[in-house]
């Protein structure tokens, strides 16, 4: 059992590398995947860490890209060595972009009155706070009943107190996770139905000749028919398979770490395998 979608709390998630580890080593997970959104430094704390436990770490990143003006997020694997001090130079100009973009959040939603400060969003957030750690604030200030409501009236990418920032394009984020000598894989697939009116089957043409090499077909949002929909395009289009829960610990307490499909299948130790 694999599991190649994590968060550590360097990005969203809510535990520390070393918790992490530990508890795919107590769940008998033969290798973690961790995918932090925008930034390496969960997984480089891990490194050591996942040596000494003997557990295999797979080098993975998670990508914020635009697509016809919507959001779409980018899966990198670096299976054979972590990518070049280029790749990380500009993940450093997107947590950059990330922070300016909190700036002008707070900002924004101080103009609503409510009264929350960028220090109190980075205590949260640390290294990468973003919307989730916002949501927190508002919720535990009493400016919304519950994380979805902060989100459904604040931040969401339509709500009145939401701020773009600078994200690449999907074709851009895929050109440099293949420069990085990573595989680029589509994540989550089935949040795209929701997003984009053109279908599922038409974009994934397109990603194909941006460069695309997978598509995550285990997820744990994924229900079992979703799952081999997704496994018959990735066969039609020649797509590597890949797999993780979106493990985010207390961030998102129903997900499973080493479960997809809603907590119904546990993600193969050949979905690694056939990817190196």
């Amino acid at each position: 059992m694999i599991d190649l979608h994590t968060h550590t709390d360097e990005s969203d998630g809510s535990y520390s590398p070393a918790r992490l580890v530990a508890e795919a080593k107590a769940i008998g997970l033969e290798a973690l995947g961790i995918c932090d959104h925008d930034n390496m430094a969960g997984y480089d704390l891990a490194v050591p860490i996942a040596r000494e436990a003997g557990l295999e770490l797979v080098c993975g990143i998670e990508l914020s890209t635009k697509y016809r003006g919507k959001s779409v997020h980018l899966l990198g694997y670096f299976l054979h060595q972590p990518p070049a001090p280029e790749f990380r130079s500009w993940l450093g100009q997107m947590q950059d972009s990330r922070r300016d973009r909190n700036r002008r959040m707070v900002e924004r939603l101080r103009g609503f009155g409510m009264e929350i400060t960028i220090a109190e969003v980075e205590a949260r957030g640390r290294r990468q706070a973003g919307r989730p750690h916002f949501a927190a604030l508002l919720v535990e200030k009493g400016y919304a009943a519950t994380v979805q409501q902060a989100f459904d009236e604040y931040l969401d990418e339509a709500a009145r107190g939401y701020v773009q920032r600078l994200e690449p394009t999907l074709e851009e984020a895929i050109g440099r996770i293949l420069k990085a000598g990573g595989l680029p894989s589509l994540a989550h697939p089935v949040r795209l139905l929701n997003s984009h009116r053109a279908s599922l089957d038409a974009m994934l043409r397109e990603f194909c000749d941006m460069g695309l090499k997978a598509l995550e077909v285990y997820h744990y949002d994924h229900s079992p028919a979703q799952a081999d929909e997704f496994r018959v395009l990735a066969d039609r289009y020649g797509l590597a398979v890949t797999g993780g829960s979106d493990f985010h610990g207390d961030t998102k307490p129903s997900v499973r770490l080493g479960w997809s499909q809603q907590g119904t299948q546990r993600i193969p130790r050949e979905v690694l395998d056939r990817l190196r």
